[in-house]
């Protein structure tokens, strides 16, 4: 666990090179402080979990403690805003699209975050109940994560979303995160150590969603085209209709007929009758 540990460091390091050196922070800001809290926070969980198992390093644990929820809570709030860049970047194409999924994502970004934190059981009291908050969010970000790669996949071809795409790349990697992060709260019981069997498939996932980043974040990007639609697709009349809600139009004066009385229609009735019998007369006795 201790070399998984290090070879992860390793990985951060190298993704956060990779990343700042090809200013994808312009794009995901988010992503980017991301990796600077994991970067900066890991060597700082590994030394104090060093420490602490030495004698007379008691005193390490609560800043392993404090330091390890810090960062596993702003990590989950983070994840909610880097979900949003890559639905916004996968969906530059369609601003349609883009402006009105945004508005839909963040309404259940809140409804998730409201039924996470009322769900959450508080059977810890004091700094433990840091854990439930935690596990709770966890959760919550990782169906919007496993949601957000599951649209793309299905839509990939719509969206004309190559593969090779970071944003996409980010989201696989997000995925598998959330599939590892899903395995160990089924798994994980409250005296477990580091290690546990599912401790080491739970870091072997960690493994390969950095893995895929850093594979992401090392090959050249493919060139953005603009994205060429059929008149006639679904996805087009999808954006028409998306850019169309929440659109103040110019107002368009619309002539109303006048109000008349009943006795006027009925004359108007009347009128339209015999004028059609005397035609129909005036035809038989030609």
């Amino acid at each position: 666990m201790a070399v998984m540990s290090v070879v992860e460091f390793v990985l951060w390091a190298s993704l956060g090179y990779l990343f700042w050196t090809k200013k994808l922070q312009k794009r995901f800001p988010a992503m980017s402080i991301y990796l600077g809290l994991r970067v900066f926070s890991m060597p700082v969980l590994l030394g104090s979990l060093l420490m602490q198992s030495r004698p007379g390093g008691d005193w390490f644990y609560p800043v392993y403690f404090y330091t390890y929820y810090a960062v596993y809570i702003a990590s989950a709030v983070l994840l909610f805003f880097i979900c949003l860049e890559v639905f916004r970047s996968a969906l530059s194409g369609f601003s349609g699209l883009v402006r009105f999924g945004i508005v839909v994502f963040r309404w259940a970004a809140v409804v998730s975050l409201i039924l996470s934190l009322t769900t959450v059981s508080f059977a810890h009291r004091g700094p433990l109940v840091l854990a439930d908050i935690g596990f709770g969010l966890t959760r919550s970000v990782s169906l919007l994560e496993l949601c957000l790669l599951a649209f793309l996949c299905l839509c990939m071809s719509a969206l004309q979303l190559p593969v090779r795409e970071v944003a996409f790349g980010i989201s696989l990697g997000f995925g598998v995160l959330a599939s590892g992060d899903f395995i160990g709260s089924a798994l994980i019981k409250s005296n477990s150590s580091l290690n546990e069997p599912f401790q080491y498939v739970y870091e072997a996932l960690i493994l390969l969603a950095l893995s895929i980043w850093v594979a992401y974040a090392a090959m050249p990007e493919p060139v953005r085209r603009p994205i060429v639609v059929a008149a006639n697709s679904t996805i087009y009349r999808w954006n028409e209709i998306a850019s169309a809600l929440g659109h103040k139009g110019a107002n368009v004066a619309v002539p109303q007929p006048a109000n008349s009385f009943f006795l006027t229609d009925v004359e108007k009735v009347v009128e339209k009758v015999l004028t059609r019998n005397l035609k129909e007369n005036e035809s038989k006795a030609s």
